[in-house]
């Protein structure tokens, strides 16, 4: 029960992390437009080869940090700040300019899998992102990173950039007239409202847990 949970929360984390309108998404319109799917797929390989091996690490890292009682409890009250964070950096990203689109489209000349690599590789923003979103679920019990049970946690994660980022590429690319009204709709709103409430969940959870008592 614990490992289908652990995929299931690592593939619903990581397939809305892969839903907004970024470079490694901008990038795979191009692949499948210009190469075709099976680009496409050798290049979604490459993206989570080196999510794979971040990942991995950022959860033995975790589990460390886990069994400070007073650094977990620090990070409840800092997960709500996280969340919130999280929602208005989707809302800024929808800002991305079309030079930028065009920008990219140089990268398509290389390898599928080796662009995947690369670029996947050059987002330094994935290591506090996934070590943050580790400490929260572990410190929540959402999930449980000991021993073969991190492995399904990883797997979910796997699972959910793959089909994540190729549900989006393969929607933008079919729809690529309306790729505007995407951004305008799906990241700056609906993702954002996700994580805020998301967020009151953290808040009330800290409520509860440390101020309630405190308060009374």
């Amino acid at each position: 029960m614990k490992a289908l949970k652990n995929i299931i929360v690592g593939f619903i984390v990581s397939f809305v992390g892969s839903l907004p309108l970024g470079y490694l998404n901008i990038i795979g319109v191009e692949i499948l437009a210009k190469l075709g799917m099976n680009s496409l797929v050798f290049y979604l390989l490459g993206v989570i080869f080196i999510e794979a091996v971040v990942i991995y690490f950022t959860v033995i890292f975790s589990n460390q940090l886990a069994e400070n009682k007073k650094l977990m409890k620090s990070i409840d009250f800092f997960a709500i700040f996280f969340l919130l964070i999280i929602a208005y950096a989707f809302y800024a990203y929808s800002n991305q300019t079309n030079q930028e689109h065009d920008y990219l489209k140089d990268y398509i000349r290389y390898s599928p899998f080796l662009i995947g690599l690369v670029l996947c590789g050059l987002n330094f923003l994935q290591i506090p992102f996934w070590m943050a979103w580790n400490l929260y679920l572990m410190n929540a019990k959402y999930i449980t990173l000991s021993k073969k049970l991190k492995f399904h946690y990883i797997f979910g994660t796997l699972l959910g950039t793959f089909f994540g980022m190729l549900a989006v590429i393969v929607l933008l690319n079919s729809l690529s007239e309306k790729i505007l009204d995407y951004s305008k709709i799906i990241i700056p709103i609906v993702i954002p409202l996700f994580f805020v409430v998301l967020a009151c969940f953290q808040a009330h959870k800290v409520y509860k847990k440390y101020l309630k008592k405190t308060i009374r």
